[in-house]
């Protein structure tokens, strides 16, 4: 029989849910305070498109300019213009065809089938998206459950292929500042591993289990933001390449490659707060000067946090983490005790993912450790 959870567990289960509640929390208000020029801006791309199909084309009802502005643009800041124009495409696509044929045949259960099919293979024609496949499909069957207007039977179209078109014109015209969101989540990821590496730090000097596999929890809830970096960092980079804002190329590329550095380096930070969890507790094991390399490795990338956040590359922090390489020598932590050797073994591989993050070539970076 297994024993019942005591106490003590209870209160270590409960710890570690508040702390996934918070890092949760945090990294929703990042999300908040990123997204909220993306949103003001489709907000104000669908105003536009209203304005433009009642003011221009005289349509009393342009339900579909504002529907398709806003699903173009969305509310986030991942505008790469392929993935809008396929929307735009789509949107067009399935309201042309199902307000076409409705105009012809009518509306009715096989009326919708017909327009779904023809949308959907028109689509495919077009292009092999799956974005535009989907809206086409989606707006063909909204167009067939809606009732027919007087502006015609290209009235509806019409609207579509406005709001499609200011949406283009926002992504490619007012982009804003495309380093925004990438540098606002990497501060975020960053921080994210300085604080697992320091509760990690802090287990290992306390001999404290649950530290150790807070850390590890911590590691773990931080995934999301991690993904999130390298996706922002990537489709920034996609419209940089089109939009105004083209001499954000180099940094966007940059952000891109120390977002996948960083998610590399919490993977390997996370098998060592695993391995630190089975060996802190032992009191024949001096994992102490282990975790002064620890801290001094978080003290690094919490400098590079601050860097990304302004914009820098990391200079700051790289004279730290390349200290913290020197020492992360097997031979001289531990007095033979392998386990102990382990965990600074463990170490090696995320300082040179993080020396790599502040602009050190590959070589270098490995050259900052120790000879084994």
């Amino acid at each position: 029989m297994s024993a019942l959870p005591g106490p003590a567990d209870a209160v270590l289960q409960r710890a570690l849910r508040v702390l996934v509640l918070r890092t949760r929390a945090r990294q929703g208000w990042t999300r908040v305070r990123a997204g909220l020029i993306p949103i003001g801006q489709a907000a104000i791309a669908a105003g536009l498109a209203y304005l433009v199909a009642t003011r221009l084309l005289g349509h009393a009802e342009p339900f579909f300019a504002p529907v398709a502005a806003w699903l173009c643009l969305g509310f986030s800041a991942q505008r790469d213009v392929r993935r809008v124009a396929e929307l735009a495409v789509g949107v067009a696509v399935g309201v042309g065809m199902g307000d076409l044929i409705v105009h012809l045949i009518g509306s009715g259960w096989w009326q919708l089938t017909v327009v779904l099919f023809i949308s959907a293979v028109l689509a495919r024609v077009i292009d092999s998206g799956p974005l535009l496949v989907m809206q086409a499909g989606a707006q063909a069957i909204i167009v067939v459950g809606l009732p027919a207007t007087a502006d015609g039977p290209i009235g509806r179209w019409t609207d579509a292929l406005v709001g499609g078109a200011v949406a283009l014109l926002f992504a490619v015209l007012v982009p804003g500042d495309t380093r925004r969101r990438p540098r606002a989540l990497g501060e975020q990821a960053l921080t994210e591993l300085a604080e697992t590496l320091e509760v990690l730090a802090r287990g290992m000097r306390e001999r404290d289990a649950s530290e150790a596999r807070a850390a590890l929890v911590r590691g773990r809830a931080s995934e999301p933001v991690l993904e999130e970096w390298q996706t922002a960092a990537r489709s920034a980079r996609d419209l940089a390449r089109v939009s105004v804002r083209r001499h954000h190329r180099d940094e966007l590329g940059r952000l891109e490659e120390q977002a996948v550095l960083t998610d590399r380096a919490m993977r390997s930070v996370r098998v060592l707060a695993r391995r630190a969890t089975a060996v802190v507790t032992a009191e024949e094991h001096d994992v102490g000067p282990v975790a002064d390399r620890v801290d001094r490795f978080a003290a690094g990338v919490r400098l590079l946090a601050s860097d990304v956040g302004r914009g820098g590359a990391g200079l700051r922090a790289r004279g730290v983490l390349e200290q913290t390489a020197g020492l992360a020598d097997p031979h001289a932590v531990g007095s033979g005790d392998w386990q102990v050797q382990s965990l600074v073994m463990l170490l090696r591989s995320p300082l040179v993912d993080m020396l790599e993050a502040t602009g050190t070539g590959p070589e270098k970076a490995r050259a900052a450790l120790p000879e084994l």
